[in-house]
């Protein structure tokens, strides 16, 4: 396993994360002995990065790694999540100082490396979107986490970058955060690399380019697109994962056609997937999640594969170029 640095917070950071999210679902859903088994054989393998939030589960991934990584001695790096609600703004330094106590009480510990802001960012607070002045004004969610840093609670401090694409750009260049979870796959790698101008996914903008120019660790989320790419099977969960212009069924088309350009490729979807990933110099680390043991050791066999060879690479191109309309 090799590692990456998480831009200027200097940790290197496995290439392969840890994912004890909701869609996989194997730190929530298993039984003891397989969580047991999911850790241990992560660990061995050399990830050195855990990511979790307290909506994974209704707090129950965060409970679950509390007395699982009481049970080892190895020290992985941690990292968990914020998402304050929206029609509470007025009490947003509470509403997240709360949250993250509840994390620590169920991680049973008292301390965490990497504290997240959960919510998408957009112009304004709605529903759906946490306004980027919340984020930035005195106070507001950035102080906020920064007073959780000067407790000795957090080491960094970091975002999900999704939402408005230029209001999280802002976010980025606001020198605020340290770290942002960046949607980019095979699907959809806009936040990577230039795409159709009338792309009809959400557009990400580049802006792992604009992590880079900001120094900041790029932890890459969705390199599975909530499992679409890795196979044909829905299970329900990856309903939550899609937003207007990228819902499943035209990211199944898509996936039909990636896996057709991919002519070269030896290995299996998934692999294909998040070797496509690894083969960003930008991305720090790639979050994955497991519904079962055999999918961490599928995602660790991807190391040894060669990258994607030049010619699917064009084939891709040329898919992104079109919005997909080149066959």
């Amino acid at each position: 396993m090799k590692r990456r640095r998480l831009g200027r917070t200097g940790l290197e950071v496995s290439e392969l994360v840890f994912g004890a999210g909701w869609v996989g679902g194997i730190i929530i859903d298993a039984d003891a002995e397989v969580k047991r088994q999911a850790i241990r054989r992560a660990l061995d393998g050399g990830i050195n990065w855990i990511d979790t939030a307290p909506s994974y589960g209704d707090g129950a991934s965060e409970e679950a790694l509390g007395w699982l990584l009481k049970e080892i001695d190895d020290t992985p790096y941690l990292s968990t999540k914020v998402r304050p609600a929206h029609d509470r703004a007025a009490d947003i330094a509470g509403e997240i100082e709360r949250s993250f106590e509840a994390s620590l009480k169920r991680l049973q510990r008292q301390h965490v490396h990497l504290l997240q802001l959960h919510n998408p960012v957009g112009p304004e607070t709605t529903e759906a979107t946490l306004g980027i002045e919340e984020v930035l004004r005195p106070g507001g969610v950035a102080d906020t986490l920064e007073d959780l840093r000067g407790q000795g609670l957090v080491d960094f401090i970091g975002f999900t970058a999704i939402g408005d694409t230029e209001c999280c750009r802002r976010l980025i260049q606001s020198g605020r955060f340290d770290t942002a979870q960046v949607y980019y796959n095979i699907l959809n790698p806009s936040a990577g690399q230039a795409v159709a101008v009338d792309w009809s996914a959400h557009d990400f903008g580049g802006l792992i380019t604009s992590c880079r120019e900001a120094d900041m660790g790029v932890l890459n989320i969705r390199v599975l697109a909530a499992g679409v790419i890795a196979t044909d099977v829905r299970t329900g969960r990856e309903v939550a994962m899609y937003r207007r212009g990228s819902d499943i069924s035209a990211e199944q088309a898509r996936a039909r056609k990636v896996i057709a350009a991919l002519r070269d490729w030896r290995g299996t979807r998934a692999q294909a997937a998040i070797r496509f990933a690894l083969d960003n110099p930008d991305v720090s680390g790639i979050l994955v999640g497991l519904a079962q043991l055999s999918h961490l050791d599928e995602a660790l066999c991807t190391l040894e594969l060669d990258p994607i060879s030049q010619s699917d690479r064009e084939r891709l191109n040329r898919l992104y170029s079109s919005d997909f309309k080149d066959t």
